[in-house]
């Protein structure tokens, strides 16, 4: 007589050698969660300017709303093209979504100060005047 072995059942100990991945998963997408609310995102208005120089200009680090006033008088808002009209509406929106941030005006150098006093007025009646800022170049 003849030894019978069931296969199906027997246990050469594979599963105590086997390691739980579950912990290690749940850490690895808290840390991607982290890293995500964390980051800084660099922000882009939509149109290359040309900043006019400043000797007094200081380093600002909280814009969260880039409004650009290209040569020709165009107006840009992430990414946009706005007419002076709706400005004050994407503010608002902008505004919005993180009012903790500022707001930084990027004005070409060759631009109207006629274009450049109607954003700020518009940005004024939203923000905080504290908390807007002209780009230049330093």
């Amino acid at each position: 007589m003849g030894r019978r072995r069931n296969y199906l059942y027997q246990n050469d100990g594979d599963e105590d050698s086997a390691i739980d991945l579950t912990p290690m998963l749940d850490v690895v997408f808290i840390m991607l969660i982290f890293f995500i609310v964390t980051a800084s995102f660099i922000k882009e208005s939509g149109v290359e300017v040309s900043r006019p120089d400043s000797q007094t200009a200081s380093q600002k680090d909280n814009a969260t709303i880039l409004v650009a006033i290209s040569a020709d008088n165009s107006i840009w808002i992430d990414n946009r093209q706005v007419d002076i009209r709706a400005v004050r509406a994407n503010i608002e929106r902008l505004y919005a979504e993180s009012p903790e941030g500022g707001l930084v005006i990027q004005a070409d150098e060759h631009a109207s100060i006629k274009t450049f006093a109607g954003v700020l007025d518009s940005a004024r009646e939203v923000v905080d005047p504290s908390k807007i800022s002209l780009a230049t170049r330093s």
